[in-house]
Protein backbone atom coordinates (compact mmCIF):
# COMPACT_ATOMS: atom_id res chain seq x y z
CA UNK A 1 0.00 0.00 0.00
CA UNK A 2 1.23 3.49 -0.88
CA UNK A 3 1.51 5.95 1.98
CA UNK A 4 0.01 9.39 1.47
CA UNK A 5 2.49 11.14 3.73
CA UNK A 6 5.49 12.55 1.96
CA UNK A 7 8.79 13.49 3.48
CA UNK A 8 9.90 17.10 3.86
CA UNK A 9 12.10 16.81 0.78
CA UNK A 10 9.26 15.76 -1.53
CA UNK A 11 8.60 19.29 -2.80
CA UNK A 12 12.31 19.88 -3.39
CA UNK A 13 12.62 16.67 -5.38
CA UNK A 14 9.48 17.55 -7.35
CA UNK A 15 10.91 20.97 -8.25
CA UNK A 16 14.18 19.34 -9.28
CA UNK A 17 12.27 16.84 -11.41
CA UNK A 18 10.34 19.61 -13.16
CA UNK A 19 13.54 21.57 -13.83
CA UNK A 20 15.21 18.45 -15.27
CA UNK A 21 12.13 17.67 -17.37
CA UNK A 22 12.19 21.22 -18.73
CA UNK A 23 15.88 20.90 -19.60
CA UNK A 24 15.29 17.58 -21.39
CA UNK A 25 12.25 18.99 -23.21
CA UNK A 26 14.24 22.05 -24.30
CA UNK A 27 17.05 19.88 -25.65
CA UNK A 28 14.55 17.72 -27.52
CA UNK A 29 12.85 20.76 -29.06
CA UNK A 30 16.22 22.17 -30.12
CA UNK A 31 17.09 18.83 -31.72
CA UNK A 32 13.77 18.76 -33.58
CA UNK A 33 14.32 22.35 -34.71
CA UNK A 34 17.80 21.56 -36.01
CA UNK A 35 16.50 18.50 -37.89
CA UNK A 36 13.34 20.03 -39.37
CA UNK A 37 13.82 23.79 -39.23
CA UNK A 38 10.41 24.11 -37.59
CA UNK A 39 9.58 24.85 -33.97
CA UNK A 40 6.49 23.22 -32.39
CA UNK A 41 5.25 26.52 -30.90
CA UNK A 42 1.94 25.24 -29.50
CA UNK A 43 3.62 22.26 -27.83
CA UNK A 44 6.32 24.48 -26.30
CA UNK A 45 3.73 26.92 -24.98
CA UNK A 46 1.56 24.16 -23.55
CA UNK A 47 4.52 22.39 -21.92
CA UNK A 48 5.85 25.45 -20.15
CA UNK A 49 2.35 26.55 -19.12
CA UNK A 50 1.82 23.12 -17.58
CA UNK A 51 5.12 23.08 -15.67
CA UNK A 52 4.68 26.69 -14.54
CA UNK A 53 1.23 25.78 -13.23
CA UNK A 54 2.57 22.78 -11.35
CA UNK A 55 5.24 24.88 -9.69
CA UNK A 56 2.70 27.58 -8.85
CA UNK A 57 0.32 25.09 -7.20
CA UNK A 58 3.21 23.56 -5.29
CA UNK A 59 4.14 27.00 -3.96
CA UNK A 60 0.52 27.63 -2.94
CA UNK A 61 0.48 24.36 -0.99
CA UNK A 62 3.79 25.22 0.66
CA UNK A 63 2.57 28.71 1.67
CA UNK A 64 -0.60 27.27 3.19
CA UNK A 65 1.42 24.76 5.19
CA UNK A 66 3.65 27.56 6.47
CA UNK A 67 0.60 29.61 7.49
CA UNK A 68 -0.83 26.64 9.39
CA UNK A 69 2.51 26.00 11.07
CA UNK A 70 3.04 22.50 9.68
Amino acid sequence: MVSCSKGPDFSKSLVLGIVLANAIFTAAVLWVFLRTGSEPQVLVGAWFAFTRGELWYLSVIKREKIKKGE
